[in-house]
């Protein structure tokens, strides 16, 4: 008899207020069994209880956060594939201070951690608790800039199938101006190469069109940069694959995120799926100037 493979096991944590419900929910409409804020302790039990009576192919979803108290030890003991028998993601969401402040009181509830001091106090003090989580995730996903139905369909494209074992990329492109993306693995800097702002005919034009791109990638240095850097990525993507890491994001950043880095993203996108990548792109900061 052919053994059954088993399905994925996702732990849900990261900030109050960075979107843990809006994840889970997504998480169950993909067909996951999803438990809410459950003691890091009873993650094998869980697994257990659901290989028995749904099989050991019904992937599974938990929801832990800063409520389960000291539990960085106990999550880590209990999400590897070697304890669970399952593939394991980590995902952590989260999100500026002003997002989580405002989403916080537009709840109209305490932080969890907040006691008796300001709503800010009890985030900050989460935040340190969650440090060493942040620095161990698969996915680190900042919310800060979603609405639910963003947030929904980046759960659906990370989760919604587990029928390729190929590692995912996500380029994105971004304006330095506007901040580096912090859920950011790779970052590369484009503003090396001549800008095409201060070309007349190119400015009102972007990075997908093809004057902009056939100016950027005809500069001294363009080519040398992508002969170079790529088979980096591929070197790191497959360290990844070993390391049992599903996803990946580069951002690719100029001056504005209009011109060079939008070119470069579809270069280096296009170059990844010829490699054999599942590879999605974005482009954060398009059409904000």
């Amino acid at each position: 008899m052919v053994e059954a493979t088993p399905g994925e096991l996702v732990i849900v944590t990261g900030m109050t207020g960075a979107g843990r419900s809006t994840a889970a929910k997504e998480l169950e409409d993909l067909g996951y069994f999803v438990v809410d804020n459950l003691p890091p302790t009873l993650v094998r039990d869980v697994v257990r209880l659901v290989d028995d009576s749904r099989g050991v192919e019904q992937p599974i979803a938990v929801v832990v956060d800063v409520r389960s108290g000291s539990f960085f030890d106990s999550l880590q003991a209990n999400r590897h594939q070697q304890v669970t028998g399952r593939p394991t993601t980590l995902l952590f969401l989260e999100a500026s201070e002003e997002v989580l402040v405002r989403r916080q009181e537009a709840a109209r509830r305490p932080h969890p951690l907040q006691g008796g001091g300001r709503l800010l106090h009890g985030l900050q003090r989460e935040r340190d608790v969650m440090a060493d989580l942040r620095g161990d995730a698969d996915v680190l996903l900042d919310t800060s800039n979603f609405n639910v139905h963003q947030l929904q369909d980046r759960i659906t494209e990370l989760f919604g199938s587990d029928a390729s074992t190929r590692l995912k990329v996500t380029v994105i492109s971004f304006g330095f101006k506007y901040g580096i993306p912090v859920d950011a693995d790779w970052v590369a800097d484009m503003r090396f190469l001549p800008n095409p702002h201060w070309v007349p005919e190119l400015r009102p034009q972007n990075g997908r069109d093809a004057a902009v791109a056939d100016y950027v990638l005809s500069q001294p240095g363009a080519a040398t940069f992508l002969e170079q850097y790529l088979p980096v990525l591929g070197t790191v993507a497959q360290g990844y694959l070993v390391e049992g890491k599903r996803f990946m994001q580069v951002a690719v950043g100029c001056t504005g995120g209009k011109h060079r880095s939008v070119a470069m993203t579809e270069v280096v996108a296009a170059r990844m799926r010829e490699a054999g990548y599942s590879v999605r792109t974005a482009h954060r900061d398009l059409g904000r100037e």
